[in-house]
């Protein structure tokens, strides 16, 4: 009877661990309607990249929980200052406060959610922040028209000082979410993480290889198992080798992962999205349709398409992949882009003649891109680049992807009317069409799929050797640095490599390393030796050595087998 009942459990425990991670995805998306309420253009971005490397530090120094209330702080403060502004001073600094905001915004969210989904539905749950983004536009769009028929004098307070009751809402509810279990970790508090862990977790044997898969990548000894254990402080020093291990010397698969978020976070600006939906009803003004009830009724359609394919994209993220979804976005979107710009450079060539089948076009082609755009390339920027870097520099990684989103959406939004004038605005889209081919050959060739895998995976999709945990290449960092070698000696060594004409280890580093295992209890940059520790070599294959038990660190103790043989000082 037990049996027969024990997958009926599975399930139910399987769906509360999913609905659990839906409630707290939604909490921390929230922030996500006041961002798309806002309608970020212009300046704006600008202001918002001083937001995300803030939220970035933030993150990491208080809880990502509490950052989402920063955020609400934020952007309740800019909308009372712009809603009850007296001069345009006043009306500015709102604006750099709300900035500031979006910044915050659009970095938490989706890291927050990606850090307390289970992989299986990791994709559908961090894309809610896309969704609630387009939510929050098409508030903006409604509020316009409502707004609109108020005195003038009330009605652009009103619509901007609006933003201030969902921040009070969001600032209440994130009391009601937990923190994510890796930021716990991070600080030693195993016990707190540990909790979190089974509620977000499938199985109790899923939480505990999800809690030792965190403990090694932030670098926590295995056999370390307390509620709460010590964990070195980061130093000023060690807050700027974070950035030398992300931006100026980064390993290569950091430096492939910074590559694909760069990368990803460009192209979704890059491609137009903010010329074809800021600047829809000037489009659709170009195509013929002027009546301002047309107008917003064809602008709405815009945002409600856009919202209903987010939300198709979210439950096909995880089903089908994110390859799959991007490849066929970018695709759409080129032959999307291609028509828009097609009817729009016929209309502009007979301005005095009506061509319906032109505007038939423009209205098509705008629906049909923003379709494809939801369908992958817009919800798959925030999925893809909160999930694919380390955990110690995934706060600061993700705040740089955000940032070069907002600068590319800043130039594409404020020269878009400059660039109308200059090529036409059929010229423009052409423009947009070729960039976007260029995105389908970097997807293609840059972007490898991460469905279903955890967090911790994610740099063997990118080049590690040894995908064990994250924290291979800080402990080959930190192992070089012990022995005075090389950081690409210290990398080989600890994935096994012997001398060799095209490996970085010398015979004076691999002397190095015996020297030290097995000199007693002597301390190096930090390094523990343990005086068993030593080297293992297969005698059956001749393949390159393994660092054996090398964790964290301290160097473990290993055992002599039948497949190899302890080398000291004197292995050649």
């Amino acid at each position: 009877m037990a049996s027969a009942d024990l997958p009926e459990v599975v399930e139910r425990t399987k769906k509360s661990s999913v609905m659990y991670a839906f409630i707290c995805s939604i909490l921390a998306s929230m922030a996500s309607i006041i961002l798309g309420y806002e309608i970020v253009m212009g300046i704006l971005n600008f202001y918002s990249l001083i937001g995300s490397f803030a939220a970035g530090r933030t993150s990491d120094w208080i809880g990502r929980r509490f950052t989402v209330a920063v955020a609400a702080a934020f952007f309740f403060v800019g909308a009372l200052l712009m809603g009850l502004a007296g001069d345009y001073a006043t009306l500015m600094l709102g604006r750099f406060v709300a900035g500031v905001g979006v910044g915050y915004g659009l970095m938490i969210a989706p890291v927050y959610t990606a850090e307390v989904s289970p992989a299986s539905a990791r994709g559908f749950l961090t894309s809610f922040s896309e969704v609630f983004i387009n939510i929050g536009i098409l508030l903006g769009y409604v509020s316009n028209y409502a707004f609109a028929r108020l005195p003038l004098h009330l009605s652009w307070r009103i619509m901007l000082g609006i933003g201030a009751v969902p921040s009070v809402l969001l600032a209440l509810l994130v009391f009601g979410m937990p923190e994510s279990p890796r930021w716990l970790v991070m600080k030693g508090r195993l016990a707190d993480a540990r909790v979190v862990l089974d509620r977000i977790a499938e199985t109790p044997e899923e939480a505990a290889e999800r809690l030792a898969d965190i403990k090694a990548a932030a670098g926590i000894p295995h056999e370390a198992d307390g509620d709460v254990v010590a964990v070195p402080k980061r130093k000023s020093a060690e807050e700027k080798q974070v950035w030398k291990e992300l931006i100026l010397s980064p390993t290569p698969t950091v430096r492939r992962i910074l590559l694909a978020t760069l990368g990803l976070q460009f192209f979704q600006q890059a491609s137009g999205v903010d010329s074809v939906v800021l600047y829809s009803p000037r489009v659709f003004q170009s195509a013929g349709i002027t009546d301002d009830d047309q107008l917003l009724a064809t602008t709405c359609a815009v945002g409600v398409t856009k919202t209903v394919i987010v939300l198709l994209a979210a439950v096909l993220l995880d089903r089908v992949g994110r390859r799959p979804l991007m490849l066929t976005s970018s695709g759409g979107m080129v032959v999307s882009l291609i028509g828009l710009a097609t009817g729009l450079t016929v209309v502009g060539r007979h301005p005095h003649t009506e061509v319906p089948w032109a505007v038939a076009l423009c209205v098509t082609s705008t629906l049909a891109f923003v379709s494809f755009y939801s369908i992958g390339l817009g919800p798959m920027t925030a999925v893809y680049t909160s999930e694919i870097f380390p955990l110690r520099v995934r706060a600061l990684g993700y705040a740089v992807g955000v940032a070069c989103n907002r600068v590319t959406s800043g130039v594409v939004s404020m020269t878009f009317l400059s660039l109308s004038s200059a090529i036409t605005i059929g010229g423009s889209f052409f423009l947009y069409a070729g960039i976007v081919t260029l995105s389908c050959v970097f997807f293609f060739t840059c972007l490898p799929e991460t469905r279903g895998r955890t967090l911790e995976e994610m740099g063997e999709l990118f080049g590690t050797i040894d995908a064990g945990t994250e924290a291979d290449d800080a402990s080959a960092r930190l192992l070089a640095a012990s022995l005075g070698v090389p950081n690409e000696a210290g990398a080989e060594l600890a994935r096994g490599g012997w001398p060799g004409p095209s490996s970085p280890v010398r015979v004076q580093h691999l002397t190095r390393y015996a020297v030290s295992a097995w000199s007693g209890r002597r301390t190096r940059g930090g390094v523990a030796a343990d005086p068993n520790a030593g080297l293992t070599r297969s005698r059956t294959t001749g393949s390159a050595p393994g660092l054996v038990g090398w964790r964290g660190l301290a160097v473990q103790p290993v055992a002599a087998s039948s497949s190899g043989v302890h080398c000291r000082s004197d292995c050649s």
